[in-house]
């Protein structure tokens, strides 16, 4: 372990690699052109990527490659001769760790020769102490936590840490409402999958619920800023991460610079100071502590989205001023000669509009109008020095024209001195030529595929059914699925409990820990036999080898996102004797997935599947009750424990596909029957992504 924890920059383009390594950061983490979870970035080519590699360890400073996102069943190949190819670069080449969501690109990765160290990024949801041991035997050499961990959530974890397992945490940049790794907003609502980099950030939308309207699921920017000297503590935690790979220079310069002298200086208040004031024009948006605070301190900004604490900025950069019309043609005031003889004021084509800036802009400069999801929302750069309180002109057309007061953001900026820093480390990274290793015979080596079960159906109820749906879920080819909880373990008759399907929660955080430990174990003496996993790293909550029970059987669930063959072996090699697919996946990849998994599959068949689980409140919405998108979608939420799952109003239905996935190769089918709000009436259902191309 490091005597400091590294400071993790974010590096999009190449001028944000340059950046951070001006600052002085430790470590930069990139994408490259494919396989990232942030793919609206540039990202970088292998020979960039080689270059900048062998300027970093010139420096002493590391490269991290991000191949984060979820593999589609024809992925596999490509990553690995993308993986191949960089294995082959030189050691002062050689990028020094890849952070990977999926298990099984570390499979591949090992059969393409990459020897560097693996990280499991934050969207693997290792949430909980016991996931650790397990990360490490599946070849992690670090664990990202989770942004939802409290300062007493993040030592309980490193307490718990092997001695050579490395935590990473993120002390600073974008929140997203749901919890990594369990969100499916954006891919439900048309294929643009977050868990393959392509949110399109439906939670920051305005939303509307019985009068109340607002943006109640955009979070503010995490900035942990002094609070960081609470992390110097925690030996095991070597790196301390700030997001922003979609951010320019600017950012990453002044947030590196920052968070440097916090953790250089971590007692000395003009350092402080210093830090907050260079955090401040970094460019982000407004700044919460989230759930990093105890929950007993009451820090007004603890809750991450905007809603609670009265603000109206969702969006990124630093608030400049407000926009006025120069001339308004609906109001009488408009200037008398600009009119066209016989032209009325609806006739106007363009309009100017002014803004008095906060403060001093300079050349190139960029500012932005209003947000993302507005119909006028628009970038431009400044030309020329403008002074705190002179005007700037917009010329902006008819159909582009913005309410007055709508609010102009400075997003990114290019002071003199920052690019004279860059043009220096620019000219270092020329000497620097880089590598461009050719495609290789690389092929891979497939795992064996397993062979289809007896097919049964699984009813996963919300609640304890009664007559009929009891009868129905018990029959001789199916399965009665319930959540596990004290309810179903007292009320139950234990004459039932092999006979029901026992489905784990998508997360479990570590104060829960002990809990489910306790329930997992009664469940188990009280005779329940099939447990349906929603986490691969909930296999630590079950015993092994002479401890394990005759007939335990473990499953994984849909919300563990497998879509390909080596994901699969990976939880094979766990222990796993079947699983649910992603219901991400489109028809394509549904149909071939049987044709190469080592395990029996099953799919979600029908019902209400969540778009996506928060550790967050719903305040000021009310849970159970429909709120509507500004296209009048409607959706719905439920509070289960400690996290809140938001449904959309439309269930996934694929009942239709039936005899195509029975060919494929499909062995179980599940079927999520919920509580849904007493005001839905359900007028359409959902294929999800089956129709269309899952990007």
């Amino acid at each position: 372990m490091n005597s400091k924890p590294e400071i993790l920059a974010p590096a999009g383009d190449t001028p944000a690699f340059l950046a951070a390594m001006a600052a002085g950061a430790d470590a930069i983490y990139l994408g490259l052109k494919h396989f990232s979870a942030r793919m609206q970035a540039q990202n970088f080519s292998l020979t960039e990527l080689s270059r900048l590699t062998e300027l970093a360890h010139s420096e002493n400073r590391r490269v991290y490659i991000a191949l984060n996102t979820l593999l589609k069943p024809s992925d596999p190949l490509p990553a690995g001769r993308l993986l191949a190819r960089i294995a082959r670069f030189s050691p002062e080449c050689l990028p020094d760790a890849l952070i990977i969501q999926d298990p099984g690109v570390g499979l591949i990765a090992r059969q393409a020769g990459y020897s560097g160290e693996l990280h499991f990024s934050t969207i693997a949801n290792v949430t909980h102490t016991k996931a650790l041991a397990i990360a490490q035997n599946m070849g992690a050499s670090r664990v990202i936590l989770p942004r939802e961990l409290s300062i007493d959530e993040v030592k309980t974890v490193a307490a718990a840490c092997p001695s050579d397992l490395e935590l990473e945490f993120f002390v600073h940049g974008a929140l997203c409402w749901c919890v990594s790794g369990r969100c499916w907003w954006s891919s439900y609502m048309g294929g643009k999958s977050g868990l393959r980099g392509r949110c399109v950030q439906p939670c920051r939308r305005v939303y509307k619920q019985k009068g109340k309207e607002g943006r109640f699921f955009s979070c503010f920017d995490l900035s942990l800023g002094p609070l960081t000297k609470t992390l110097l503590d925690i030996p095991q935690l070597s790196s301390w991460k700030i997001e922003g790979r979609k951010k320019g220079p600017h950012y990453v310069f002044y947030v590196v610079t920052a968070y440097k002298m916090l953790r250089d200086n971590p007692d000395d208040p003009q350092a402080r100071k210093e830090a907050e004031a260079i955090l401040s024009m970094a460019l982000g948006r407004q700044t919460t502590k989230a759930r990093f605070l105890p929950q007993g301190q009451l820090d007004p900004t603890r809750n991450p989205t905007h809603t609670q604490v009265g603000a109206e900025q969702t969006s990124s950069g630093l608030f400049c001023g407000r926009l006025k019309m120069e001339d308004d043609p609906s109001q009488t005031q408009f200037k008398k000669g600009k009119l066209k003889k016989g032209e009325r004021p609806q006739d106007i084509k363009v309009a100017r509009f002014i803004l008095s800036p906060r403060f001093n802009l300079i050349p190139q400069d960029y500012l932005r109008i209003g947000y993302e999801d507005e119909p006028w929302h628009a970038t431009q750069s400044v030309s020329k020095v403008l002074p705190k309180g002179g005007t700037l002109t917009f010329t902006i057309p008819r159909h582009k024209w913005p309410k007055n007061g709508t609010p102009v953001f400075l997003i990114d900026r290019k002071e003199p001195e920052l690019m004279a820093l860059l043009k220096d480390w620019n000219i270092k990274l020329d000497k620097f030529k880089g590598e461009a290793p050719e495609d290789v015979d690389f092929r891979l080596d497939m795992p064996s595929v397993a062979r289809s079960e007896k097919r049964y159906e699984i009813y996963l109820q919300a609640n304890i059914p009664q007559g009929k749906a009891t009868r129905r879920a018990l029959r001789s080819n199916s399965f009665m699925g319930l959540w596990l909880g004290p309810k179903p373990l007292q009320e139950l008759s234990r004459t039932l409990f092999g006979r029901i399907s026992w489905w784990l929660p998508p997360v479990i955080w570590p104060n829960e820990e002990d809990r489910w430990a306790l329930l997992i174990s009664n469940a188990i003496r009280s005779g329940a036999r099939h447990f349906v996993c929603n986490s691969q790293w909930q296999r630590a909550f079950f015993p092994t080898g002479d401890a394990k029970p005759e007939g335990l059987s473990l499953s994984l669930g849909p919300f563990v996102n497998l879509a390909n063959a080596f994901s699969l072996q990976s939880m094979a090699d766990l222990g796993f004797e079947r699983a649910v697919i992603s219901p991400e996946l489109a028809q394509e990849d549904v149909l071939s997935l049987p044709h190469q998994s080592p395990l029996p599959l099953g799919i979600v068949l029908s019902g209400f599947f969540p778009m996506g689980i928060s550790r967050h409140t719903l305040d000021p919405l009310k849970a159970g009750e429909l709120f509507a998108s500004p296209k009048k979608e409607a959706f719905w939420s439920r509070r289960y424990g400690e996290n809140t799952w938001i449904y959309p109003a439309w269930p996934l239905d694929l009942t239709e596909k039936r005899n195509e996935l029975e060919k494929a190769g499909y062995s179980f089918f599940v079927h999520f029957e919920e509580n849904i709000p007493k005001e839905l009436e359900v007028q359409r259902t959902s294929s999800f992504n089956w129709d269309i191309e899952l990007l």
